[in-house]
């Protein structure tokens, strides 16, 4: 089989490799594609605690496609089902799955790409935010994530303040419904922004999905008394500064919404299809890049560089 294997710092080949066999309890992927995701940037730009080269395949875990084949034991998942799952080297043509980590995909998205995991990860960011009907909401970033969450906390009946530095960025949040939207650039101007269209109330929930420290200070200081400071954004980059007199003096709740448990990775799989199934929210015009597997290199640049009109990138097997 076809996998790509990152063999040091910002080199990618695509090479043959043994396709693997499934053991007890596991699922053989035959790959459609997967996405690619910023939390492999700091493997792709050599930070010194990787090891290359990498295995084949990964770091890729948002693939979907059909099952090829069942190991012993597995029930309720047959060769054929088109499927998400949760796998740790998608960036090739097969990989291996837990099989309870498959999610099968219902025949209302045939042909639709379906990068399980990072949906799945909406759907658990969202969840833990508590956002509900009335609450003022602020998204500080709108890529692919915060797009998603601009949909889900619309949907939910909240006013939605967006904040993104790139402006399609903002014109994306606007057709998802966001009342407000924000240029990202100057820290006092938005805060007067934000606290004028609260009336100095400031916001129940606020989301940080940049990953990046000074958004992450302009979060904290956009969440109310007693709201709740969401932290979406992946901070593996180093050590962050954050006002913990002002969190609290305000008594918010601060809240770091990344699973770890696969368990609830596959829950908010399977909760973002069903949303996708009964159209409460569309990720299709997130996936703005679609690349074959040989171009990996290209899109984790794209990734790392997100230049203007990108959201998400997907490399297809």
């Amino acid at each position: 089989m076809q996998a790509c294997v990152i063999d040091a710092p910002q080199h990618a080949v695509l090479r043959t490799v043994e396709r693997p066999e499934p053991g007890p309890g596991q699922v053989l992927l035959r790959l459609e594609g997967s996405g690619v995701c910023a939390s492999s940037l700091p493997l792709w730009e050599g930070r010194s605690w990787f090891e290359y080269p990498q295995a084949p395949g990964a770091p890729g875990h948002e693939g979907w496609g059909h099952v090829e084949a069942v190991g012993e034991g597995v029930t309720g998942i047959a060769p054929g089902d088109r499927v998400a799952a949760l796998s740790y080297r998608a960036h090739a043509q097969f990989d291996i799955a837990e099989a309870s980590a498959v999610v099968r995909l219902p025949a209302s998205l045939q042909g639709r790409a379906v990068p399980g995991e990072p949906l799945g990860c909406a759907c658990n960011i969202f969840e833990r935010s508590g956002i509900e009907r009335g609450q003022t909401v602020a998204i500080v970033g709108i890529g692919f994530l915060g797009a998603l969450l601009t949909q889900m906390a619309v949907q939910a009946g909240a006013r939605v303040i967006a904040l993104s530095r790139r402006g399609f960025s903002l014109d994306m949040a606007r057709q998802a419904g966001a009342q407000h939207v924000l240029p990202m650039d100057d820290h006092y101007r938005i805060l007067e922004q934000v606290k004028a269209l609260t009336e100095g109330r400031w916001c129940e929930r606020v989301i940080e999905a940049t990953g990046l420290e000074w958004p992450l200070q302009l979060a904290s200081e956009m969440t109310a008394e007693r709201g709740r400071l969401v932290i979406a954004g992946y901070h593996q980059d180093g050590m962050r500064q954050v006002n913990v007199q002002l969190w609290n003096w305000r008594g918010i709740d601060v809240i770091n919404a990344h699973e770890r448990d696969p368990r609830r990775y596959v829950d908010g799989i399977r909760r973002a299809i069903a949303l996708m199934q009964d159209g409460l929210i569309d990720p299709e015009p997130l996936y703005t890049h679609r690349l074959p597997l040989d171009r990996l290199g290209e899109a984790l640049e794209l990734t790392r560089t997100r230049p203007d009109g990108f959201f998400k990138a997907l490399v297809t097997a």
